[in-house]
């Protein structure tokens, strides 16, 4: 859990009903054990979420290449779980659980920015199924 939460970005992986794989980085916050991300109003993502809401998402956490040992250190966790929009209260917590993430040292304008563009942002609840870690140190 503290790989999910510390990762700068995670990829969202997800499939249409046809079966045709999408992968997409994210910026995301983790609250309650849920993970949230923003996204804009209609999309490719959107659009396979509304079909199949079954997700995976990949963090990575610090990684160091050891060149002369032909290898790397890293640590990363891999969820499953099912994606669900969000609104109101938990909408604007998530948002702002963003904005700390991100942009903390600008709390005051990231809460106007949030304020300005609510309507034309979307934002989704993973709810994690399983988690999965591995890490080489």
């Amino acid at each position: 859990m503290a790989v999910l939460q510390n990762a700068e970005y995670g990829v969202l992986s997800i499939a249409s009903i046809d079966g045709e794989p999408y992968g997409v980085p994210l910026n995301y916050c983790v609250i309650d054990g849920a993970i949230y991300f923003h996204s804009a109003g209609e999309g490719k993502k959107l659009n396979i979420l509304s079909q199949n809401n079954s997700v995976s998402f990949c963090s990575i956490g610090a990684t160091k290449i050891l060149p002369e040992q032909f290898t790397t250190n890293y640590e990363s966790t891999i969820i499953s779980g099912k994606a669900e929009e969000v609104t109101g209260s938990e909408k604007q917590s998530a948002l702002e659980g963003i904005v700390k993430k991100y942009s903390s040292q600008f709390l005051t304008e990231g809460l106007e920015h949030i304020k300005a563009n609510t309507a034309a942002t979307r934002v989704y609840k993973i709810v994690i199924q399983s988690m999965t870690g591995k890490a080489r140190r």
